[in-house]
């Protein structure tokens, strides 16, 4: 009978491994990589929270564990990857950078004002 329990929670572990993260629960685990301890963030890179449903759906799989409590807000989860999580990001692959190219810098010496000043006074001559 224990080997049937056995059994049945291998299958369990198999199927959290072979889940997949939605694109909000990958950006969330991603951001974990580069920080220290895996501390995962409390807020995307446009400053708005990550709901808590990807946060505990992310725990629930296994991919990520509280941390500690915060006392001040107690509300907020605050968590670290863990190396099933680490797993399951590596094998993701990176996203897609949707910012758009950077604009050539200015030469030096250029002057906004001035250049307006010359277009205006040769398109009125």
């Amino acid at each position: 009978m224990n080997e049937d329990r056995g059994g049945a929670s291998g299958g369990a572990d198999g199927a959290q491994a072979a889940a997949k993260p939605s694109a909000a629960q990958a950006a969330y685990l991603r951001r974990g990589l580069g920080e220290p301890g895996g501390k995962l963030p409390l807020f995307d890179r446009n400053g708005q929270r990550y709901a808590n449903r990807t946060i505990r759906a992310c725990i629930a799989q296994g991919w990520a564990e509280p941390w500690f409590d915060n006392p001040i807000k107690p509300d907020w989860l605050i968590c670290r990857l863990t190396a099933a999580g680490r797993a399951v990001v590596a094998d993701l692959a990176p996203p897609a950078d949707k910012r758009p190219p950077r604009r050539p810098q200015a030469a030096a010496g250029y002057d906004a004002r001035r250049l307006q000043r010359l277009v205006r006074s040769r398109v009125e001559a």
